[in-house]
């Protein structure tokens, strides 16, 4: 083998890199995901699809597992939830993070154990409150004042629920402005410096019908450094022991919420989960034997770093075209199947498939269909050269806040979900069509 033919090998396996596991090589520039092609995927359901690699889902889930033997782990729904998704979640014996009653009602309806779900946002409806009473919902995140007097009443007098109080440590930690959340200033939790988490607290004790087991702390998304974590859960557990002083009680949980951070690109950061599970045991051991309190259980919540790897994205060129010195690429997708790059400037590394190219490289910028300049799912990206219509373009780790964030803009349609294992795909979510469109629009 010649240099040049290792150089090649090497840089296309960190190509790979960030894809799942168990992606391999085809002949003619194809890859399979799962033991099934790509170009097959696409060729039987269309295009833009979503494909789901289970086997790595539940990899994923096992990870956590074997880092966090003693804590909770409960998949955060929102980054991705179907029924074959909250199958996969309960065989793994993980718990679920819901935010909804409509996530909380799929899951239970799904077979999930409500005893093992936790409810938590910021604004909960009176239907999301009725559903996880109804439906005997393991703990609900209490994020504001407002909501112990609501939640005290919905109970009932006669009642009894297990709640978490949700407190903002201070700590700026994320991969965006707009999805930190452990500052004073955004809409989440009750802050530690001005009191208010203290004086909530002190309300709920008073509420009999509702039992205050533990603090929730979540400060951020795709946070790729442990340093964030740990300071936050020093930051808690002092908030514990002022609890027990003032009130005499010592909680036993202790939710550090998740964030963990994910690479969607080949060389960039991710967050080392042995690392954090390593800091975070040892800090809370620490800090609680300095506050004199016995160790709380702790509880993750996941949901990016488990399900965002284990997806890939299918789209289909419509169009190549130069601009000035531009080459834009525009695909059968685009902000409607995923708004992350156009709201948070997320970058992909999409990938040809299909066919083998021998032209080379150039920089191009992948565009979906949308009535907007911000409909950009790939700029300054490497292609080649000859990249034309027709062609397939996957993109890698795009299984979190895709379909979940997806909009029937344009009416263009949300895509469905394809799982592959063990050399076989089948249909989770099904496409969604115009007849979809026309059975909601009952006016005249």
């Amino acid at each position: 083998m010649t240099t040049a033919t290792r150089s090649e090998l090497a840089a296309d396996a960190d190509e790979l890199s960030v894809w799942p596991a168990s992606t391999t090589r085809l002949p003619h520039g194809g890859l399979a995901v799962g033991g099934v092609s790509l170009t097959e995927i696409a060729s039987r359901f269309d295009t833009p699809a979503y494909v789901l690699d289970e086997g790595e889902v539940r990899a994923r889930c096992r990870t956590y597992r074997h880092a966090f033997p003693d804590a909770e782990v409960l998949y955060a729904a929102k980054a991705f939830l179907s029924r074959a998704m909250v199958h996969r979640i309960a065989e793994e014996g993980l718990g679920l993070d819901v935010c909804s009653a409509g996530e909380l009602e799929l899951a239970v309806t799904a077979g999930f154990p409500p005893d093992r779900i936790l409810l938590h946002g910021n604004a909960k409806s009176p239907r999301d409150i009725e559903t996880a009473l109804r439906l005997g919902v393991g703990r609900i995140v209490i994020d504001g004042p407002s909501e112990i007097a609501r939640l005290a009443a919905a109970v009932g007098p006669n009642g009894h629920q297990k709640v978490l109080v949700r407190v903002v440590p201070g700590i700026s930690a994320g991969g965006h402005e707009k999805i930190r959340t452990g500052t004073d200033g955004q809409k989440f939790g009750l802050s530690l410096t001005d009191g208010s988490a203290q004086h909530a607290i002190t309300r709920i004790l008073g509420r009999p019908q509702l039992e205050l087991v533990g603090l929730h702390c979540h400060i951020g998304s795709q946070i790729t450094e442990v340093k964030p974590y740990v300071c936050a859960l020093r930051r808690v557990v002092g908030l514990m022991a002022r609890i027990r002083e003032a009130h005499g009680i010592a909680l036993p949980e202790l939710d550090m919420g998740g964030g963990h951070g994910i690479a969607y690109r080949p060389g960039e950061p991710a967050l080392d989960l042995t690392a954090l599970a390593r800091r975070l045991r040892a800090e809370l051991v620490e800090s609680c034997a300095a506050a004199g309190l016995p160790v709380p259980r702790l509880a993750i919540e996941p949901g990016r770093a488990i399900v965002g790897p284990a997806g890939v994205a299918l789209y289909r060129v419509l169009s190549v075209k130069r601009t000035g010195d531009r080459l834009f690429v525009a695909v059968d997708g685009g902000m409607s199947d995923n708004p992350r790059p156009a709201l948070y400037g997320v970058r992909y590394a999409p990938r040809l498939i299909g066919r083998h190219s021998t032209a080379g490289p150039c920089t191009a910028t992948v565009v979906g269909r949308h009535c907007e300049a911000g409909d950009i799912l790939a700029a300054d990206v490497r292609l080649p050269g000859d990249v034309r219509p027709g062609d397939l373009l996957a993109v890698p780790v795009a299984g979190a806040y895709q379909l979940s964030m997806a909009s029937g803009y344009n009416m263009v349609g949300r895509p469905p979900v394809v799982a592959v294992d063990d050399g076989a795909a089948r249909l989770l979510v099904r496409r969604e069509t115009l007849d979809d469109f026309r059975r909601r629009d009952i006016g005249d």
